[in-house]
C-alpha cells in the first residue's frame, strides 16, 4: 500500500490562539508519526485568520523539534515570495538540525490574496515570470558548491534538500516532468485539471539526478470518525470555510454545525461541493472505499490528507482512523 501523509494548515479555530494551533500541529505530527504516516507538511499562507503557518519554516522547525523521525516539510513553500537564497539558508538550517527529515514542496501561487501578495513580493510580474529560473537556482544553491561559485548558501550547500513541484494546473506538471522533480497536485482544492496534469507529468517526465520515473503525490481533504454522519457534521467547518473565502471574509476555522442550511446558498454549495468533489469524508468503511477509488483514479505514489477538523481530538482520531484504513486497504 502507498505512503500516507499529512498536510497541516495550523488551523486558528474560533475562540482559539495562535498558540494553541503551533501546539495543535506538533501534536498533529506525534500523532501522525505514532500512526506511521510518512510525512507532514505545512503550507506557506499570509493574511489568513484562519491558518497559523505563514511563517513557514519556523513552524515546521517547531513540528520537527517535537517528533522524531517523521518527514517535516513545506507544502508548500511560495517561491515567488522569496529569493532562492534565502529559502536555501532556511532550509539547510532544518536539514542541519534535522538530518534526512526535511522536504522542500515549492509552489508558485500567492497563498493570499493580491494586496497582501504585493506586500509580500513588491513586483508581482516578474516574481511570477522568473519561477522556473527561481526553482533551478534554489537546487543549486542546495547542491554541491561547484568551481568558481560566486552565490553559495551558508547553511543550505550540499544539503541536498528533496525538492518537489506543486501544482494545481498544467504549468508545475509541464515543468516537475522537464526538471525530472517529484510533483505533488492539489485535488484537496483543485479537483479540475488533476488527471490531465497527472498524465502531462507523466509523459513529459525526464529522467534526472533526483528522480529516476515519475513520483506522484495527490491530495485529499479528509474527514474520518466513528459514523458516516459524525464525519458529515465535522466536515461542516470546511465547508463554511469555503463558504468564508468565496465570499472573500475568510475567517477563523469555525466549528461545525448540525446542517449548512442557511449557511450558504445554492450556488455556493454547488462550488464548494465541486471543489471539494475529491474528499473522503466517513466512517471507516466509507473512507477506505473512497480512498480506494480514488488511488485507483490516480494511481499516484502517496496520498497526502488534510484534515479539517475543529476539535482536537476529533482530528487526531481521524488520524488513527486514516491510518487504520491503509492497514486495512494493504491487508
Amino acid at each position: 500500500m502507498i505512503p500516507f501523509s499529512i498536510l497541516d494548515l495550523s488551523p486558528v479555530v474560533q475562540g482559539g490562539t495562535v498558540a494553541q494551533s503551533l501546539a495543535n500541529s506538533r501534536r498533529l505530527a506525534q500523532e501522525a508519526e505514532a500512526q506511521g504516516y510518512r510525512r507532514v507538511w505545512l503550507a506557506e499562507h499570509h493574511g489568513m485568520r484562519g491558518i497559523a503557518s505563514a511563517a513557514t519554516s519556523l513552524v515546521i522547525q517547531h513540528v520537527a523539534a517535537g517528533t522524531n523521525s517523521i518527514r517535516v516539510g513545506a507544502g508548500g513553500i511560495m517561491l515567488p515570495n522569496h529569493s532562492p537564497l534565502v529559502i536555501a539558508e532556511q532550509f539547510g538550517t532544518l536539514e542541519a538540525l534535522f538530518p534526512g527529515r526535511i522536504d522542500l514542496g515549492l509552489g508558485r501561487a500567492p497563498g493570499t490574496d493580491m494586496l497582501t501578495a504585493r506586500a509580500l513580493r513588491r513586483n508581482m510580474e516578474t516574481s511570477a515570470e522568473n519561477f522556473p529560473q527561481d526553482v533551478v537556482d534554489l537546487m543549486a544553491l542546495l547542491g554541491p558548491v561547484q568551481p568558481n561559485q560566486k552565490i553559495v548558501a551558508v547553511p543550505g550547500s550540499d544539503s541536498n534538500v528533496p525538492v518537489w513541484l506543486l501544482g494545481s494546473s498544467h504549468y508545475s506538471a509541464h515543468l516537475a516532468g522537464m526538471l525530472g522533480l517529484p510533483f505533488a497536485f492539489a485535488s484537496h482544492f483543485a479537483p479540475d485539471m488533476l488527471l490531465s496534469a497527472l498524465q502531462i507529468y507523466r509523459e513529459r517526465f525526464q529522467p534526472s539526478q533526483y528522480l529516476d520515473k515519475p513520483q506522484v503525490m495527490v491530495g485529499v481533504m479528509g474527514v474520518a470518525a466513528d459514523t458516516d454522519e459524525e464525519a458529515r457534521y465535522h466536515f461542516t467547518s470546511m465547508q463554511q470555510s469555503f463558504v468564508a473565502l468565496r465570499r472573500g471574509a475568510p475567517t477563523a476555522f469555525p466549528p461545525p454545525v448540525e446542517s449548512m442550511e442557511g449557511h450558504w446558498s445554492e450556488q455556493e454549495r454547488i462550488m464548494v461541493e465541486h471543489t471539494l468533489q475529491y474528499a473522503v469524508v466517513g466512517g471507516p468503511e466509507a473512507a477506505r472505499e473512497q480512498i480506494a477509488r480514488f488511488l485507483d483514479l490516480t494511481k499516484a505514489d502517496e496520498l497526502i490528507i488534510s484534515m479539517p477538523v475543529f476539535d482536537m481530538e476529533a482530528r487526531l482520531k481521524s488520524v488513527r482512523l486514516f491510518a487504520e484504513a491503509r492497514r486495512a486497504l494493504a491487508a
